[in-house]
């Protein structure tokens, strides 16, 4: 099976897909029109070539697919959402009239930090908190790390069940499966069509939510590591050790995905897969996949030009 540089997300009503240097967001709005919007993308790896290293690189991929996710997620939000008819909140006029087009950067930067903070405190503060309840009952603090971090992985299983119950979600989800079935069909290199894409697997290792489970498991084994009863020191291990978790979880990533045919990569990789399966991909209908294969056919077609068409109506 080859591979592809191409990976993406599922954003409302529409997937964005990423190649090496143009991303294009795919949305169907409410009158069944599929827009897509070609832009140019330069990655920070490019410009300093430490980033490239081993563990490094995880970080900065993953700083830039966050920023990414949510910058094509807010233009989503606005094709699907008729932007323009919609009246602008005073904090929106206030920042646009101080910042000017900077004001787009800033609540995207604004957004992200407040998201980094709530997934800090909820998926590595608040397992650990929760763990010093059984501080009197368990001396080891190898083993007080061990129940923690089985807190941290039911906590976000947990959250994951609950937002599956959301109608939205749940049409997010099915555009996450359309994405999946899309980069498969094109690496088991047949033609993007529906019948084609239908066809094939919602599942794919490179998955973010792959990629999050991974954390959650890698930071049990690193926080251990760290055996201090001390908790103000404990909370500030995890923060500060947050990004060698990732960018550890991401080299696992890619190394899994490199490895097809590796019994032992295959059966490391189950957990992540079964979490697709279980919640975070839907198998999409048909009309989905069409944005799908519009996302994707946006950086196909658009990957070897210079300037890439900035828009176009399928």
């Amino acid at each position: 099976m080859a591979r592809t540089d191409i990976g993406g997300q599922a954003v409302i009503e529409g997937v964005m897909m990423k190649g090496r240097k143009i991303y294009a967001v795919a949305v169907r709005k409410p009158d069944e029109e599929i827009v897509v919007d070609v832009q140019d993308t330069k990655s920070i790896l490019d410009r300093y070539k430490i980033l490239r290293w081993p563990i490094l690189r995880g970080v900065a991929v993953f700083i830039e697919s966050l920023t990414l996710g949510v910058k094509t997620l807010s233009y989503s939000a606005e094709i699907f959402g008729d932007d323009d008819e919609l009246e602008e909140s005073k904090f929106e006029k206030w920042l646009m009239e101080k910042l000017g087009d900077k004001a787009e950067k800033v609540l995207i930067s604004f957004t992200m930090c407040i998201s980094f903070v709530l997934a800090i405190g909820i998926f590595m503060i608040l397992p650990m908190l929760i763990s010093t309840l059984f501080k009197s009952f368990i001396p080891s603090s190898f083993v007080l790390n061990l129940v923690e971090g089985a807190f941290r992985i039911a906590i976000f299983l947990g959250y994951m069940k609950l937002v599956t119950c959301m109608k939205d979600i749940q049409r997010t989800f099915q555009y996450h499966g359309a994405e999946h079935k899309t980069i498969n069909c094109i690496e088991k290199e047949q033609e993007l069509t529906v019948e084609n894409v239908r066809k094939c697997s919602r599942l794919h290792k490179s998955c973010g939510t792959s990629f999050l489970f991974v954390v959650m498991i890698v930071s049990i084994l690193v926080f251990s590591l760290f055996t201090t009863n001390n908790l103000w020191l404990r909370m500030v291990v995890r923060i500060v050790m947050v990004p060698v978790v990732a960018g550890i979880s991401y080299e696992f990533i890619r190394w899994a995905r490199k490895a097809d045919e590796n019994k032992l990569a295959g059966l490391l990789s189950k957990p992540g897969m079964w979490l697709q399966k279980s919640f975070t991909t839907l198998e999409p209908d048909d009309k989905q996949i069409e944005v799908a294969i519009a996302a994707v056919k946006g950086v196909l077609d658009n990957e070897d030009r210079e300037e890439p068409a900035k828009k176009c109506n399928c």
